[in-house]
Protein backbone atom coordinates (compact mmCIF):
# COMPACT_ATOMS: atom_id res chain seq x y z
CA UNK A 1 0.00 0.00 0.00
CA UNK A 2 1.11 3.72 -0.66
CA UNK A 3 -0.10 6.20 2.24
CA UNK A 4 0.12 9.44 1.16
CA UNK A 5 1.50 11.92 4.52
CA UNK A 6 0.13 15.69 4.49
CA UNK A 7 2.05 17.91 6.26
CA UNK A 8 5.61 18.70 5.06
CA UNK A 9 8.50 18.63 6.81
CA UNK A 10 6.29 19.00 10.30
CA UNK A 11 7.45 16.61 13.17
CA UNK A 12 4.76 14.01 12.74
CA UNK A 13 4.81 13.63 8.69
CA UNK A 14 8.32 12.99 9.43
CA UNK A 15 8.20 10.66 11.94
CA UNK A 16 5.69 8.88 9.60
CA UNK A 17 7.81 8.43 6.72
CA UNK A 18 10.07 6.89 9.35
CA UNK A 19 7.53 4.62 10.55
CA UNK A 20 6.24 3.99 7.31
CA UNK A 21 9.83 2.97 5.55
CA UNK A 22 10.09 0.90 9.31
CA UNK A 23 7.02 -1.27 8.41
CA UNK A 24 7.64 -1.69 5.12
CA UNK A 25 5.24 0.57 3.80
CA UNK A 26 5.39 3.04 0.75
CA UNK A 27 4.73 6.55 2.23
CA UNK A 28 4.36 9.82 0.06
CA UNK A 29 5.08 12.99 2.00
CA UNK A 30 3.95 16.46 0.15
CA UNK A 31 3.74 19.72 2.13
CA UNK A 32 4.48 23.50 0.81
CA UNK A 33 4.48 24.91 -2.01
CA UNK A 34 3.16 21.58 -3.82
CA UNK A 35 0.26 21.85 -1.36
CA UNK A 36 -0.90 24.30 0.77
CA UNK A 37 -4.50 24.85 2.68
CA UNK A 38 -3.67 28.39 1.47
CA UNK A 39 -4.20 27.17 -2.07
CA UNK A 40 -6.89 25.53 -2.40
CA UNK A 41 -6.34 24.16 -5.86
CA UNK A 42 -3.19 22.41 -4.60
CA UNK A 43 -4.96 19.88 -3.67
CA UNK A 44 -5.01 18.87 -7.42
CA UNK A 45 -1.47 17.78 -6.90
CA UNK A 46 -2.85 15.01 -5.07
CA UNK A 47 -4.08 13.26 -7.89
CA UNK A 48 -0.17 12.73 -8.59
CA UNK A 49 0.21 10.27 -5.90
CA UNK A 50 -1.86 6.56 -5.87
CA UNK A 51 -1.91 6.21 -2.21
CA UNK A 52 -4.50 3.88 -0.71
CA UNK A 53 -5.02 6.09 2.45
CA UNK A 54 -4.35 9.60 3.50
CA UNK A 55 -3.09 11.14 6.86
CA UNK A 56 -3.46 14.61 7.10
CA UNK A 57 -0.99 16.02 9.89
CA UNK A 58 -0.77 19.39 8.21
CA UNK A 59 -2.53 22.28 10.20
CA UNK A 60 -2.10 25.95 11.47
CA UNK A 61 -0.94 24.93 14.89
CA UNK A 62 -0.18 27.89 16.35
CA UNK A 63 -2.18 28.65 19.41
CA UNK A 64 -1.71 31.96 19.90
CA UNK A 65 -0.86 33.74 16.69
CA UNK A 66 -4.40 32.25 15.93
CA UNK A 67 -6.38 35.04 18.28
CA UNK A 68 -4.65 37.12 15.86
CA UNK A 69 -5.25 35.21 12.50
CA UNK A 70 -8.73 33.15 12.73
CA UNK A 71 -8.85 33.23 8.53
CA UNK A 72 -5.35 31.45 8.06
CA UNK A 73 -6.52 28.87 11.47
CA UNK A 74 -9.81 28.01 9.51
CA UNK A 75 -8.16 27.50 6.24
CA UNK A 76 -5.68 25.01 7.28
CA UNK A 77 -8.03 23.60 10.43
CA UNK A 78 -11.54 23.84 9.04
CA UNK A 79 -11.54 24.43 5.30
CA UNK A 80 -8.64 22.20 4.37
CA UNK A 81 -9.57 18.65 5.97
CA UNK A 82 -13.33 19.32 4.30
CA UNK A 83 -11.57 19.80 0.65
CA UNK A 84 -9.20 16.78 1.80
CA UNK A 85 -12.07 14.75 2.70
CA UNK A 86 -14.13 15.82 -1.10
CA UNK A 87 -11.16 14.53 -2.44
CA UNK A 88 -11.05 11.35 -0.61
CA UNK A 89 -15.07 10.92 -1.59
CA UNK A 90 -13.79 11.12 -5.33
CA UNK A 91 -10.80 8.43 -4.73
CA UNK A 92 -12.75 6.22 -2.53
CA UNK A 93 -9.94 5.99 0.09
CA UNK A 94 -9.69 6.44 3.74
CA UNK A 95 -8.76 9.73 5.14
CA UNK A 96 -6.97 9.48 8.61
CA UNK A 97 -7.64 13.42 9.99
CA UNK A 98 -5.35 14.44 13.42
CA UNK A 99 -7.20 16.76 15.75
CA UNK A 100 -6.52 17.88 19.76
CA UNK A 101 -7.06 17.57 22.98
CA UNK A 102 -7.62 21.25 22.62
CA UNK A 103 -11.47 21.22 21.79
CA UNK A 104 -11.88 20.49 25.41
CA UNK A 105 -11.80 23.18 27.89
CA UNK A 106 -10.17 21.19 30.98
CA UNK A 107 -13.24 21.20 33.06
CA UNK A 108 -13.82 17.44 32.88
CA UNK A 109 -11.71 16.55 36.15
CA UNK A 110 -11.13 13.50 34.77
CA UNK A 111 -9.65 11.83 31.35
CA UNK A 112 -11.76 12.58 28.34
CA UNK A 113 -13.80 9.92 26.42
CA UNK A 114 -14.21 10.48 22.71
CA UNK A 115 -18.25 11.06 23.16
CA UNK A 116 -17.53 14.16 25.87
CA UNK A 117 -18.92 17.25 25.28
CA UNK A 118 -16.76 19.46 23.05
CA UNK A 119 -15.71 23.37 24.11
CA UNK A 120 -12.62 25.10 23.04
CA UNK A 121 -11.24 27.71 24.61
CA UNK A 122 -9.80 29.42 21.44
CA UNK A 123 -9.51 29.64 17.51
CA UNK A 124 -7.00 27.24 17.65
CA UNK A 125 -9.36 24.74 19.09
CA UNK A 126 -12.31 26.25 17.24
CA UNK A 127 -11.22 25.66 14.08
CA UNK A 128 -10.15 22.09 14.63
CA UNK A 129 -13.50 20.77 15.82
CA UNK A 130 -14.85 22.50 12.77
CA UNK A 131 -12.52 20.12 10.43
CA UNK A 132 -13.16 17.30 12.44
CA UNK A 133 -16.78 18.05 11.78
CA UNK A 134 -16.27 19.12 8.26
CA UNK A 135 -14.80 16.28 7.52
CA UNK A 136 -17.08 13.33 9.02
CA UNK A 137 -20.08 14.80 7.64
CA UNK A 138 -18.21 14.89 4.10
CA UNK A 139 -16.60 11.42 4.01
CA UNK A 140 -18.03 8.25 6.51
CA UNK A 141 -14.47 6.37 5.72
CA UNK A 142 -12.53 9.21 8.02
CA UNK A 143 -10.78 8.61 11.57
CA UNK A 144 -10.39 11.58 13.57
CA UNK A 145 -7.50 10.74 15.97
CA UNK A 146 -7.00 13.34 18.80
CA UNK A 147 -3.26 13.58 20.34
CA UNK A 148 -1.83 16.00 22.71
CA UNK A 149 1.23 17.71 23.58
CA UNK A 150 2.84 16.33 20.96
CA UNK A 151 6.91 16.76 20.56
CA UNK A 152 10.01 15.40 18.97
CA UNK A 153 13.56 16.06 18.33
CA UNK A 154 12.37 18.28 15.04
CA UNK A 155 10.41 21.43 14.79
CA UNK A 156 8.88 23.99 17.17
CA UNK A 157 7.92 22.19 20.22
CA UNK A 158 7.64 22.31 24.00
CA UNK A 159 11.20 19.30 24.73
CA UNK A 160 13.14 21.41 22.08
CA UNK A 161 12.48 24.79 23.48
CA UNK A 162 13.29 23.39 27.23
CA UNK A 163 16.51 21.62 26.01
CA UNK A 164 17.43 25.11 23.96
CA UNK A 165 16.82 26.63 27.48
CA UNK A 166 18.80 24.21 29.72
CA UNK A 167 22.04 25.41 27.54
CA UNK A 168 21.51 29.30 28.07
CA UNK A 169 20.30 29.09 31.81
CA UNK A 170 20.50 26.90 35.21
CA UNK A 171 17.09 28.51 36.33
CA UNK A 172 13.76 27.76 35.05
CA UNK A 173 10.12 28.14 35.71
CA UNK A 174 7.40 26.05 33.78
CA UNK A 175 3.71 25.75 34.32
CA UNK A 176 2.87 22.96 37.06
CA UNK A 177 -1.27 22.62 37.00
CA UNK A 178 -1.53 22.05 33.39
CA UNK A 179 -2.65 18.23 33.56
CA UNK A 180 -2.00 16.10 30.17
CA UNK A 181 -0.44 13.06 28.63
CA UNK A 182 2.78 14.14 26.39
CA UNK A 183 2.50 12.05 23.34
CA UNK A 184 6.25 11.99 20.97
CA UNK A 185 5.70 12.08 17.22
CA UNK A 186 7.12 9.00 16.54
CA UNK A 187 4.64 6.53 18.98
CA UNK A 188 1.34 8.72 16.96
CA UNK A 189 3.69 7.37 13.77
CA UNK A 190 3.81 4.30 15.02
CA UNK A 191 0.21 3.90 15.91
CA UNK A 192 -1.07 5.31 12.82
CA UNK A 193 1.06 3.10 10.61
CA UNK A 194 -0.14 -0.07 12.69
CA UNK A 195 -3.64 0.42 12.02
CA UNK A 196 -3.07 2.17 7.84
CA UNK A 197 -3.20 -1.13 6.89
CA UNK A 198 -6.37 -2.41 8.21
CA UNK A 199 -7.66 0.97 7.08
CA UNK A 200 -6.77 0.78 3.32
CA UNK A 201 -7.34 -3.00 2.99
CA UNK A 202 -9.97 -4.06 5.46
CA UNK A 203 -12.77 -1.02 5.68
CA UNK A 204 -15.11 -1.14 7.82
CA UNK A 205 -17.93 1.15 8.29
CA UNK A 206 -17.67 0.70 12.01
CA UNK A 207 -14.18 1.76 11.94
CA UNK A 208 -14.71 5.66 11.27
CA UNK A 209 -14.97 8.57 14.21
CA UNK A 210 -13.24 9.91 16.81
CA UNK A 211 -10.44 8.16 18.54
CA UNK A 212 -7.78 9.47 21.69
CA UNK A 213 -4.72 8.32 20.81
CA UNK A 214 -1.97 10.01 23.11
CA UNK A 215 1.08 8.60 25.25
CA UNK A 216 -0.25 7.07 28.09
CA UNK A 217 0.24 8.00 31.68
CA UNK A 218 -0.21 11.95 32.29
CA UNK A 219 2.01 15.24 33.48
CA UNK A 220 2.05 18.73 34.13
CA UNK A 221 4.42 20.61 31.85
CA UNK A 222 7.01 20.79 34.66
CA UNK A 223 6.65 16.76 35.46
CA UNK A 224 7.55 17.22 31.32
CA UNK A 225 10.39 19.14 31.51
CA UNK A 226 12.37 17.94 34.58
CA UNK A 227 11.68 14.40 32.46
CA UNK A 228 13.88 15.89 29.43
CA UNK A 229 16.62 17.40 32.06
CA UNK A 230 17.09 14.17 33.57
CA UNK A 231 17.69 12.29 30.15
CA UNK A 232 19.81 15.58 29.00
CA UNK A 233 22.00 14.69 32.05
CA UNK A 234 23.40 11.63 30.38
CA UNK A 235 24.35 13.87 27.95
CA UNK A 236 26.02 15.92 30.23
CA UNK A 237 23.69 18.66 30.69
CA UNK A 238 23.93 20.05 34.01
CA UNK A 239 20.26 19.87 35.71
CA UNK A 240 18.62 23.83 35.94
CA UNK A 241 16.31 24.62 38.97
CA UNK A 242 13.11 24.47 37.30
CA UNK A 243 10.40 26.35 39.59
CA UNK A 244 6.92 24.97 39.11
CA UNK A 245 4.59 27.71 38.94
CA UNK A 246 0.96 28.52 38.01
CA UNK A 247 -0.81 29.49 34.69
CA UNK A 248 -1.64 32.59 36.30
CA UNK A 249 2.10 33.52 36.44
CA UNK A 250 2.78 32.78 32.62
CA UNK A 251 -0.16 34.49 31.11
CA UNK A 252 -0.72 34.02 27.10
CA UNK A 253 -3.27 35.44 24.98
CA UNK A 254 -5.18 31.87 24.84
CA UNK A 255 -6.64 30.15 28.27
CA UNK A 256 -5.05 26.65 27.78
CA UNK A 257 -7.16 24.11 28.64
CA UNK A 258 -6.49 22.70 33.08
CA UNK A 259 -6.38 18.94 32.15
CA UNK A 260 -6.63 17.51 28.89
CA UNK A 261 -6.10 14.34 29.64
CA UNK A 262 -7.42 11.75 27.18
CA UNK A 263 -8.92 8.24 27.31
CA UNK A 264 -7.70 6.16 25.18
CA UNK A 265 -8.88 3.04 25.34
CA UNK A 266 -11.71 2.85 22.73
CA UNK A 267 -7.58 3.09 20.63
CA UNK A 268 -6.83 -0.22 22.01
CA UNK A 269 -10.32 -1.85 22.32
CA UNK A 270 -11.51 -1.19 18.00
CA UNK A 271 -7.71 -1.74 16.45
CA UNK A 272 -5.60 -3.48 19.43
CA UNK A 273 -3.12 -0.16 19.80
CA UNK A 274 -2.08 1.60 22.61
CA UNK A 275 0.56 4.50 22.80
CA UNK A 276 3.50 3.58 25.47
CA UNK A 277 3.47 5.88 28.41
CA UNK A 278 5.10 8.91 27.87
CA UNK A 279 7.97 8.66 30.82
CA UNK A 280 9.11 6.22 28.50
CA UNK A 281 9.54 7.86 25.74
CA UNK A 282 11.59 10.88 26.20
CA UNK A 283 14.80 9.35 25.75
CA UNK A 284 14.49 8.56 22.46
CA UNK A 285 13.96 12.33 21.82
CA UNK A 286 16.45 13.55 23.95
CA UNK A 287 19.10 11.20 22.56
CA UNK A 288 18.01 12.31 18.58
CA UNK A 289 18.07 16.13 19.66
CA UNK A 290 21.68 15.74 20.91
CA UNK A 291 23.06 13.70 17.98
CA UNK A 292 21.60 16.63 16.08
CA UNK A 293 23.05 19.37 17.62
Amino acid sequence: MTMLVLGGSGQLALALSAAAEAAGIDCARLGRPEFDFDRPETVAALDSVPARLIVNAAAYTAVDAAEGDAAAAERANAAGPALLAAHCVRRGIPLVHISTDYVFDGSKGAPYIETDPTAPLGVYGATKLAGERAAMAAWPRTVILRTAWVYSATGRNFARTMLGAARKTDTLRVVADQRGCPTTAADLAAAIVAIAPRLSDGWEDGLAGIYHAAGGGETTWHGLAVALFEEAARHGLKMPTVTPIATSDWPTPVRRPADSRLDCGKLARVFGVALPHWRDSVAPVVDAWYAAA
